[in-house]
């Protein structure tokens, strides 16, 4: 199973971002990236990749602790970025960002002690990627428009463990699909 954990937005800041990241789609060039669709975006927490199953039950434990120690927090998607020249353009975050962090460095712990791979340990920095690009491609105008926005701020609530299916049709422009397998209420 490929998994990750996650904080998903509600759905009225989703709708919020949907209305920015149209006046994105308006800006030249836009055509050039891929943009994820809204029922996809979330701010991933860790990325746990391909996760064999018997390690599924240890690492749903270890992210029902981590979410128990955490408490609930405000947060806003906010401003914006880049990653890799325009090879990805997302929505930032703001509010209590070190809460956010310390819950991701929270559930990147969990997969760890579950016995997943985690790789190398990154600096975590809360983003949700709304574009992609196969090039590097000159994102800066997107990256100034989304500077300026700033959603309303909602409270963090729970922790989501989240399977992605790829896509599997071969259809241009076909989009990841991403089930909440399980979610944990924080500081329960």
């Amino acid at each position: 199973m490929r998994l990750f954990a996650a904080v998903l937005p509600p759905d009225d800041a989703v709708d919020e971002l949907g209305l920015a990241v149209a006046r994105l789609k308006g800006l030249a060039g836009a055509d050039r990236l891929r943009w994820t669709e809204p029922p996809g975006w979330h701010f991933t927490l860790a990325f746990y990749g391909e996760v064999d199953p018997s390690l599924v039950p240890e690492l749903t434990e270890r992210l029902a602790r981590a979410a128990h120690r955490s408490e609930p927090f405000p947060l806003a998607v906010a401003g914006g970025g880049q990653f890799g020249h325009g090879r990805a353009l997302w929505a930032g975050a703001e509010g209590d960002t070190r809460t956010l962090r310390l819950l991701a460095d929270r559930a990147e712990a969990a997969g760890r002690k579950a016995g997943v791979d985690m790789g190398q340990h990154r600096r975590y920095t809360p983003h949700l990627t709304v574009a992609r690009s196969r090039e590097a491609f000159e994102v800066r105008p997107y990256v100034e428009t989304l500077a300026a926005f700033v959603g309303r701020t909602w409270t963090v609530a729970d922790l989501a463990l989240v399977r992605s299916h790829l896509p599997t049709s071969g259809v241009a422009g076909e989009q990841p699909r991403y089930e909440a397998v399980e979610r944990w209420e924080l500081g329960h």
